[in-house]
């Protein structure tokens, strides 16, 4: 559907504006209205990191007014692979900061605003109103059913991305002329069943492929052209080369946007996830060691068995010594119990400890009664113990 623009347009364009964004005003479609109209926008970005990097810097680049950036996060090397925005000289900044200092250097007509602090249920109305637009790049879960509450909350327009491995998806939605995240997902993934980005991975351009389709949706709310993806879910697969698209209807039944709405208020959206599931809080409750009184069972000789529960490409590339890999599916699916020796005491780990206490569950209701896991995983051993091998 086309909708009307969600600003008005700017005064004028300076004559150094003018020649910037020439090729834009010579596109009849865009032109020196539509310009304007980017000029007066305020748009906010939720996040700096893998889609937030192509869409700050080619809103810039097109000469958005402002730009606001929510972001508490800094700069670590591994975001180098993907997160273009930042560089080599940036590790340890605030992402705010290195994203700011990019944009800066694209376009020093932008003004850039910082909101370095945790996006959560009592600041979100607050920052989201100042804006015309909000642009989705987070990567969990807890904090995109609090951007779609808030700004239906608001009646606020927002274009969301998500990506995974070779995997991209992206839509625009808007509650008054369409449906909204809940109404394609009611409900968040049981916990530990989605892995994220950092247990997964992700090909780093898949991040310009759909950060540009969000830039580029943001374009045509903002101006008022083309037909934006509302009501509609672009699916993008690098490894095919193939972009399809999924109608999306607003469902009646919604909790927030629907004819009788359940939820009108924000809500704790961590609890509402369930980062780590209730029987995995349980399991773990009195069953979690940290890494130094690991290190200190095997300096002593202590008869146990050391699984880690990641895949095998994070296993390869760091790894607590003596640890056999069993696949985190392989427990959830049955098939590694009979592997387990019943004499000794079975240690999980993972990356970080979410899916070693996930699986601690499995065994502790199969019998395994003494069975423990890592708190900190890999990366707390490394931290920790041998701070000489990487961390990814």
């Amino acid at each position: 559907m086309s909708l009307p623009p969600l600003v008005e347009p700017a005064p004028e364009l300076t004559v150094d504006e003018v020649r910037r964004y020439s090729r834009h005003l010579i596109i009849p479609d865009v032109g020196m209205d539509g310009q304007k109209r980017l000029k007066n926008s305020k748009v906010l970005f939720v996040g700096a990191g893998g889609l937030g990097s192509p869409g700050l810097m080619y809103m810039a680049a097109a000469g958005v007014g402002t730009l606001g950036i929510v972001e508490f996060d800094e700069v670590d090397e591994s975001n180098l692979q993907r997160q273009v925005i930042h560089s080599q000289s940036d590790i340890g900044r605030p992402k705010a900061e290195s994203a700011r200092d990019t944009i800066k250097g694209i376009n020093p007509y932008v003004n850039v605003v910082l909101h370095e602090e945790r996006l959560e249920s009592d600041n979100v109305k607050d920052i989201f109103s100042q804006y015309d637009l909000i642009v989705d790049g987070t990567d969990n879960f807890a904090t995109r059913y609090l951007v779609n509450d808030a700004c239906v909350l608001l009646n606020k327009p927002y274009v969301w991305g998500s990506i995974y491995r070779f995997d991209g998806q992206a839509s625009v939605f808007w509650s008054e002329h369409g449906p909204c995240y809940r109404c394609l997902y009611p409900e968040p993934p049981p916990p530990g069943m989605v892995p994220s980005c950092a247990e997964g991975g992700v090909l780093g351009v898949l991040c310009a492929s759909i950060g540009s389709i969000q830039a580029n949706e943001a374009i045509k709310l903002l101006a008022g052209i083309g037909e934006p993806l509302v009501g509609r879910l672009m699916i993008y697969d690098a490894l095919e080369m193939q972009y399809r698209q999924v109608k999306v209807r607003k469902d009646p039944n919604c909790a927030i946007c629907g004819d009788n709405p359940t939820v009108t208020e924000l809500i704790d959206y961590e609890a509402f996830c369930g980062v780590v599931s209730e029987e995995a809080q349980a399991a773990a409750a009195d069953s979690t060691i940290t890494p130094k009184q690991l290190k200190e069972w095997i300096d002593d000789g202590e008869s146990l068995e050391l699984i880690d529960v990641r895949e095998p490409n994070e296993f390869e590339i760091v790894s607590i010594p003596g640890a056999r890999l069993i696949p985190k599916n392989e427990f959830l699916m049955g098939n590694a119990l009979e592997s387990l020796p019943q004499d000794k005491k079975i240690v999980l780990n993972c990356k970080t400890g979410v899916r070693s206490a996930e699986v601690l569950a499995v065994l502790k209701s199969a019998g395994f009664s003494d069975a423990v896991h890592v708190g900190g995983g890999v990366i707390g051993w490394v931290n920790q113990i041998e701070p000489e091998k990487p961390v990814y």
